[in-house]
């Protein structure tokens, strides 16, 4: 089993719920999700034609990429619809801790440091990441 590797992302009032947010670590981008309950992460890419899925619209477990209508689930990064596909994308692991968001990134091939990821957060939240570590 690998050993997790935890990064903290932003403040989780910085993803307004039923919302998603984008950030790139390495040549990986990454779509954060805010369900209420919990956040999800997963490759933000659909694997149809590339749609940013943190632009989609959640539905339930679920964000309808915003290109062409692609569903897949934020639990396992299973693409739901269209039902014919196998098409599948990494799902990151997620927690809180003290009101941040924490992404696991053991699965991510990178040698980036924390202060070298970029994302469509706002500079506060990339302060807050400088500043957590």
């Amino acid at each position: 089993m690998k050993q997790q590797k935890w990064i903290r992302i932003t403040n989780c009032e910085n993803i307004p719920l039923r919302e998603g947010r984008s950030l790139k670590i390495g040549e990986c981008e990454i779509g954060v999700f805010n369900l209420g309950d919990r956040f999800l992460a997963v490759e933000n890419r659909c694997p149809h034609q590339g749609g940013p899925l943190a632009d989609g619209i959640i539905s339930g477990t679920a964000v309808v990429c915003p290109l062409h209508a692609w569903k897949i689930d934020l639990e396992s990064g299973a693409v739901l619809k269209p039902s014919d596909t196998t098409n599948c994308l990494h799902a990151f692991e997620t927690r809180i801790e003290d009101g941040i968001v924490l992404l696991d990134i053991s699965g991510l091939e990178t040698t980036r440091s924390e202060e070298e990821i970029s994302c469509s957060l706002t500079p506060q939240d990339l302060e807050t990441q400088k500043t957590a570590t």
